[in-house]
């Protein structure tokens, strides 16, 4: 048995080796999993370059900084080997990584892979080895010197992967470098050194051959060039990360610009900060007039209160901004614009500030306007035309009637004559064409009138109970169904809106009446209403038959006015589907349809399922409050 030491100063030096190694391993390592240019393997090959030439000097340094008290040298193969284990193992485990993930799961891999890469190397390298003397081991000690490694490594992975920025990176590094230096230790803590009998213990640093004097300095002078090569790449990746951010943020504001929008942005609070480009292009404010809740002061005077009541409501739940109102302009001019805000969290879930864009919709608010009135004088048009109409129709209808209380006395008069039959049957054939013509104009202008009435009318929303009211309209069609042998089944728990009740009551009732007009004779009929959710705020009402079906190639006609499909042998103007499309766009849902000849027919109604589905037509839109 011969005494044994250590130099501090090359212990301080692995330790720092491994920790250096570590860090840039771990960083490089990190960008396996990012949208980095180039293929995936050259960052898994520097990692693993950076790793295992990290492990392996570190642990050649250690070993220089061993004074065993005899001489030394190293095997050249085996110290190679040792290098090779090393940097194959690590990129395996990194590699594992990069093509499986960094869950749990795959870390519970890649850490004990790593660790057990560790162990290989630090023995391998131990066996390069030629002393003067015999080298033995304690098992005990070994498998607790690999146990460290493994589980050191395993956590720092962890760590490394949770991506929490470079102190925590920083920290990963640490405990793998320590885990490295931990493992060597340990495992020079299980060897026994015994000298050969001939031999006399000297000096370690004596007995180096002179090849081997400065071996620690030039392992470690390799080891930080490689490392400089490994931070140097990582620099460069950096470099084309940032530009590929600032390409992004190009590309978003002329997106921003493209719909005729304005990026800002506010601190955390709520306040807008710093240089504002664009706010202050908009609307000729100067960065000092607009800080704080200064940008307020060009909002128009009627939404300036409702919109700093809003956002701070908005600031204070954290959620998404959308609101409207008017701005004066750098010209001068009131425009209208739809601001959406969003808030932008750091990853500890921290608000660091909010981003949002004000669009100009005022060329857009006007159209409305536009068509708004368009409609309305539409509306008093077909009115008034359909009204007028009725005059004459009247006239028509009171002559048809003097026409046939004349039509005895015409048969009075031609008694006896021989043509007399001819022209009384005649006579009865063009009555009867003239009051069907009649009829037919009648319900014309009583759909017309109708559908005028429908469109001014203003609508009263409140919260109804869906289950309920389907039940009611399946009880007033109870008599018609059962006279059409169908049965009509409503799901249990419908999910409630709100919105104008007589005009849900008129969209499910002609839905419910078409379904069991128009079943097949030849089948029971069955007819069911379901609903579900059509995403956050809608709701999907779908009315299903076993009847005869609709041709695909009427899908579309069916809901034009005054357009029916199919055979013709039941009473109908064809307006009910057209007012139902009218209703339910006026509440800003659709309608849709689905149908198979023979099969059957499916019309799905969605509607938003808050207070939005009670709109007025006729009235201005109203700021639409955050949400």
């Amino acid at each position: 048995m011969i005494h044994t030491g250590y130099n501090p100063a090359l212990v301080a030096l692995s330790i720092g080796l491994a920790i250096f190694a570590s860090y840039s391993a771990l960083d490089l390592g990190a960008r396996i999993r990012g949208p980095s240019t180039g293929p995936r393997w050259a960052w898994v090959a520097s990692s693993a370059l950076a790793m295992g030439g990290g492990i392996w000097s570190m642990h050649f340094v250690g070993m220089l900084a061993f004074d065993m008290g005899m001489a030394a040298a190293y095997d050249l193969g085996l110290t190679v080997l040792s290098l090779i284990i090393a940097v194959v193992v690590t990129g395996l485990a990194f590699t594992w990584v990069a093509y499986r993930g960094e869950g749990m799961a795959s870390i519970l891999v890649a850490g004990p892979l790593i660790g057990l890469g560790v162990a290989a190397m630090h023995y391998t390298g131990m066996a390069a080895l030629r002393i003067p003397g015999d080298l033995a081991y304690d098992p005990a000690i070994v498998a607790v010197s690999v146990a460290i490694a493994a589980s050191a490594a395993t956590i720092a992975l962890w760590l490394a992967f949770r991506n929490h920025g470079v102190g925590q990176k920083l920290l990963a590094a640490v405990i793998m470098g320590l885990a490295v230096a931990g493992m060597h230790y340990t495992g020079m803590a299980a060897a026994t050194f015994t000298a050969e009998a001939q031999g006399a213990p000297h000096a370690h640093i004596v007995m180096l051959a002179p090849g081997q004097q400065n071996l620690a300095l030039y392992v470690a002078g390799a080891t930080f060039f490689i490392l400089f090569l490994a931070m140097l790449g990582a620099s460069l990746d950096q470099q084309r990360i940032q530009r590929d951010l600032q390409a992004s943020e190009a590309r978003f504001r002329a997106a921003v610009q493209a719909v005729r929008g304005v990026l800002w942005t506010n601190d955390a609070a709520g306040r807008m900060i710093g240089e504002q480009p664009g706010w202050s292009a908009m609307t000729g404010q100067t960065r000092d007039e607009y800080q704080g809740y200064g940008w307020a002061k060009v909002v128009h005077p009627e939404d300036a209160q409702a919109t700093v009541d809003a956002w701070n409501e908005t600031v204070k739940a954290r959620r998404t901004f959308i609101h409207e109102h008017r701005v004066r302009t750098v010209d001068g001019l009131w425009r209208h614009f739809a601001i959406r805000a969003i808030p932008v969290l750091e990853a500890s879930g921290e608000l660091r500030e909010w981003v949002g864009v004000h669009t100009d919709i005022t060329e857009q608010r006007e159209a409305e306007a536009e068509l708004r009135e368009s409609n309305e004088e539409i509306q008093r048009y077909a009115y008034i035309v359909s009204h007028d109409l009725r005059a004459p129709l009247v006239n028509v209808m009171g002559f048809t009637s003097e026409l046939e209380a004349t039509r005895h006395e015409v048969q009075v008069a031609l008694a006896g004559q021989p043509q007399a039959e001819r022209i009384d049957t005649d006579f009865g054939e063009a009555l009867s064409f003239i009051k069907a013509a009649v009829n037919r104009m009648e319900g014309l202008i009583a759909a017309i009138l109708k559908l005028s009435r429908e469109g001014r009318r203003q609508f009263r929303p409140e919260r109804l109970d869906m289950t309920t009211l389907l039940h009611d309209l399946s009880d007033a069609h109870r008599h018609q169904a059962e006279a059409a042998r169908a049965v009509v089944t409503i799901a249990p728990d419908l999910p409630s809106i709100v919105a104008d009740r007589l005009a849900i009551e008129q969209i499910f009732s002609n839905l419910l009446d078409n379904a069991i007009k128009y079943l097949d004779p030849s089948r029971p009929g069955q007819i069911a209403v379901t609903a579900q959710s059509a995403g956050p705020r809608g709701i999907c009402f779908s009315v299903t038959d076993n009847g005869r079906g609709i041709a695909e190639r009427d899908h579309a006609r069916v809901f034009e006015l005054f357009r029916r499909s199919g055979t013709q042998d039941r009473p109908g103007e064809g307006i009910g589907l057209a007012h139902v499309k009218a209703l339910v766009r006026s509440f800003g849902g659709r309608i849709e349809i689905r149908s198979q000849l023979g099969v059957g027919t499916t019309f799905s109604v969605t509607l938003p399922r808050g207070a939005s589905t009670a709109v007025d037509q006729v009235s201005e839109p109203a700021p639409l409050a955050a949400a």
